[in-house]
This record gives structure tokens, sequence and C-alpha cells, in this order.
């Protein structure tokens, strides 16, 4: 037995606890009769979530549960040092026997014939994670300890599950994964402020040695602006705000695509919905419209939701357990079996002025006041979910928005009116965080492009790789982009969107 659990996880011979547990569970649930991780001499490592005389549980991170160590003061090598480790925080390692545990709540206990130390908890030091509840914004102030938190560290689990389950999805379907650079040059998607890329800061903090004064910037010959063709790369250089538009290139040309990687907003946002620093997962498909890209879109996310309640229910249970969100599985499921509700941006601006469930919810009555609900605004995120969660009590995917607030990609609908022009655009709404997915069909017609990129004050010419995209062998594509975090919230149930990221930045934070 001890060579099967090696050989299944060989690394130094030391075991997951979730691989030991799993593997028990998976030997009970078969009824095996020959080998059992009972009585398997194995090796474990983690750290101390609570010391008490002869019992230490610990904890690796790789899954919820704690393991139970018996230590034996005689028969344990080690002991000592265990002793003065400092308990809660401490980094051990526990050779010893798998036994069935006579306590309630769990199946196996390990009965340790050696310990060692590898890290302990400096004495009169305060560990800042100790045993007690810790708040998200305590949480947030150890940001390099905090995925030792239970509620963070099933954040991660279910972060890593969407992650893989995003590549699988789309890797099955013969997708191909596109690198997209996240240094660009252009802000095409018009989507908020920018994070600036540049060399010539320094530089123009430098003393100057004839003025005594700091070189300052260097401005173009009627010094009304920066002269960038001093900088790196010869011209104003952004961190990416989407990689949507350098992926249709791949799409252009080998079909169905996507990428996935960090994107940038420098928006002084200090909200629970917001960071300056945050993951895309952007799909193209060619040869599609409007009614692909939606299906596109219910799958990726039915897919994802349910390879998390398959593969990470412990963490789904925390959740709830520890009112995250109750009741947050049966919502997944029902995510996973029901299908989206379906209902164009006009139909649904109707049925907010005129629903009478709507007029009794008490939106925010400022900004009503300020911009009121009509045809031809944006829907508000309190818009969003109340269409999700009070009227049809599900994910809803809102289509066809007008042109005026829509990105200039985003292919016209033909046959609108003058004043009710359209496009073919799609925004998937979900209870609990509002839109999740936007996306649209591409305007693939190079003259209805260039007319758009003119109606928002550009010049065709600034977009020319662009256009040549239509230029030289156009074709019907469309696609969308989901953010990675949101997705995460939308799992878990974790309310502020900084709880679902390893690192958070947002406005005064980049700490490291």
């Amino acid at each position: 037995m001890v060579e099967s659990l090696v050989t299944m996880n060989p690394q130094d011979h030391t075991l997951d606890i979730s691989f030991l547990l799993i593997y028990l569970n998976q030997q009970q649930q078969q009824q095996h009769t020959g080998e059992s991780a009972i009585g398997s001499d194995v090796v474990v490592g983690g750290w101390v979530r609570t010391m008490r005389q002869m019992f230490v549980h610990i904890n690796d991170g790789s899954c919820y549960s704690t393991l139970q160590i018996v230590v034996n003061e005689d028969t344990t090598e080690g002991h000592d040092a265990l002793k003065a480790c400092g308990g809660t925080g401490a980094c051990i390692t526990f050779h010893g026997k798998v036994v069935k545990s006579p306590a309630k709540g769990q199946t196996i206990e390990l009965q340790a014939t050696k310990v060692i130390v590898h890290g302990g908890i400096e004495k009169g030091a305060k560990y800042p994670l100790s045993k007690k509840h810790h708040t998200v914004e305590n949480l947030r102030k150890h940001m390099h300890l905090r995925p030792r938190s239970n509620l963070i560290a099933a954040v991660t689990r279910v972060r890593n599950a969407c992650a893989f389950a995003t590549h699988k999805f789309f890797q099955d379907r013969g997708f191909l994964y596109i690198h997209t650079p996240l240094i660009t040059a252009s802000d095409c998607e018009g989507a908020g402020e920018m994070f600036s890329v540049s060399t010539m800061l320094e530089k123009a903090s430098e003393t100057n040695k004839e003025t005594g004064k700091p070189n300052g910037l260097p401005l173009t010959k009627d010094g009304a602006k920066v002269d960038y063709t001093n900088d790196f790369f010869k011209k104003p250089a952004f961190l990416t705000v989407s990689g949507q538009l350098n992926v249709e290139c791949f799409s252009c040309s080998m079909s169905d695509v996507y990428t996935f990687g960090p994107t940038f907003r420098a928006e002084n946002s200090n909200t629970s919905r917001h960071l300056a620093e945050f993951w895309m997962i952007e799909p193209e498909i060619a040869f599609a419209d409007l009614e692909d890209n939606m299906r596109l879109a219910e799958d990726y996310l039915k897919f994802c939701v349910q390879f998390v309640l398959d593969n990470c229910d412990e963490d789904l249970a925390f959740f709830e357990d520890k009112k995250i969100e109750e009741g947050l599985r049966d919502r997944l499921r029902n995510v996973v079996k029901e299908p989206f509700q379906k209902i164009t941006y006009t139909d649904a601006i109707e049925l907010l002025l005129k629903d009478k469930r709507a007029k009794k919810v008490k939106f925010n009555r400022k900004l009503e006041k300020k911009d009121p609900l009509r045809w031809g605004i944006d829907l508000r995120s309190e818009h969003e979910k109340y269409l999700t969660e009070q009227v049809y009590k599900k994910p809803v995917i809102v289509t066809d928005y007008p042109a005026s607030f829509k990105a200039f990609y985003m292919r016209m609908n033909d046959g609108c009116e003058k004043d009710r022009q359209t496009v073919r655009a799609m925004d998937i709404l979900v209870p609990g965080i509002g839109e999740i997915i936007g996306g649209a069909q591409r305007e693939e017609r190079l003259d209805k492009l260039e007319e758009r990129i003119r109606e928002q004050g550009s010049d065709p010419e600034d977009f020319k790789w662009y256009n040549d995209l239509r230029r030289y062998g156009t074709v019907p594509h469309a696609g969308f982009g989901l953010g990675f975090e949101r997705l995460v919230q939308f799992t878990t149930g974790v309310a502020n969107i900084r709880d679902v990221i390893p690192f958070p930045r947002w406005p005064g934070n980049a700490s490291f």
C-alpha cells in the first residue's frame, strides 16, 4: 500500500491531505477488500491550525479539511521541537501511520512516529491569523498570509477549477489559445482610463546640471504635448484594457481562438465591483453570428459552473456553512439546469418601466432623478440584478443594445429606426453580479466599420490594421469577454471582488 500511495504522489514521498482523504474515500465507496489507506506509513506536511496536548490539526491548502495528528511524547521523534514550535501557523512535516479515528467528524488520523519542524513562530511574535474569526478587511491587511485562511484558500481552489475548466472547455472544442500583448499603442475599445507605459518619468525627475531644476518631460516643438518620440516605443503606449482586437487577427485567419490574461484599467474606483488589474477570457469565433455567440457563451458558463459543482463540493459547502451565500449549490445547479432567458434591450427597458414589481423597488433615487430610466441609457447594475433576481430568477441574455453607447466594432442591425439604431450585441446577466459576459457580432463590412469609426470622432486611418481584416478576406465573426473575477464571485458567492484574486490592485494599493 505504501508503494501505491507513493507512486501516485511521488514528490518527496509527501502526500497532499486531500489526496489521502480522497483515496481513502474512494476505497470505502468501492468497498475495496484489498489494499486500504488504513495502516499505511505516510509523510504529510502542513501548517498548524490548532494544537492541544497530544493532538495537532494541520492543513496544507489542498482541501478544506484538516488532518488530525496524534503525537506521543514517548514514541514520537522530535516531540520536544513540536512543543517549542509556537503552535498555530507553524510549518511541520509528520511521519506516521494512518489509522481509523475514533473521533466524530473524521474518518482517519495519523499516529505520528516522527516530527520535523520546518518553521515555527518566533518567540514573542503574534501570529496575525491565529485561530479566530477574521473579517475580509483584516485579511486584506495581511495579503501575504491570507491564503492560509479558510476563506481565501477555498476561493483559490475554486478559482483554479474555473481556470482549468476554461482551458478544457475551449481546448476540447478545438479553440487555439492565443497570447495577446499586455502593452498596446491604442485604446480601440474606449473602455476607460489606461495606465501609461513609459521610460521617461525617471529621466524627467533628474536634476538638470545647468538649471538645477528637474529636466521635465520632453515636449513637442509647440510645447503643447509630450514628445513621445523620445520614449521607449517612440509613441504613447499603455497597459491593455482588452485583448479582443488583437485576438481578432487570429480569428480572421485561424477561425476559433481565445485569449485569457490580465487586463488593466486606471479608473479611480474604490468599489467592491472593480479592480485596476483583472483577468479576461475573450474567445472569437469565425463564420459565426450573434446566435452562435450566445450559444457559446451560455455553454461555457454552464460548463464552468458544472465543473465547480463536480470538483469543489467541499469548498461550496464551506461557503454555505459560513453564510457567504446560503443555498449556493442550489443556485448553481439551477444555472446548469435551466436555459437562459433571452430578451432584447428594448423589451427590458419596457419591462422595467411598466412592471408593477419594479415600481416597488427602490432603485437609486439620485441616479434616477439625474438620469431617469429610458430607452437609450445603459442598464445599471441594480436594473440587471432586478431582471435576474426578481423577474426571471436565473441568468438573462439581453441583446440588441443602442449603438450610441456600444463600441464601434459591433455590427449594426439592419432596418433600424434612425433614432433607435441598435447593434448585434449581447450581455449575459446573472443573479448577484449583474453583467458577467459582454459580447457581440463584429462588424465585418468595411464601409460600415469606417462609418462607425468616423461617428465616434476618429480617423479610420488610425485603425488601418484593424480595417485590413475586413479589406482582405473579411469573414463574419463574433466573440465575447468575461471578467474572470466575476466568474469566481458568481461561483463562490463572495461579495467583494478584492477577495477573489490573489493580489488585488485598487487605487492606493499595490504593496507588492
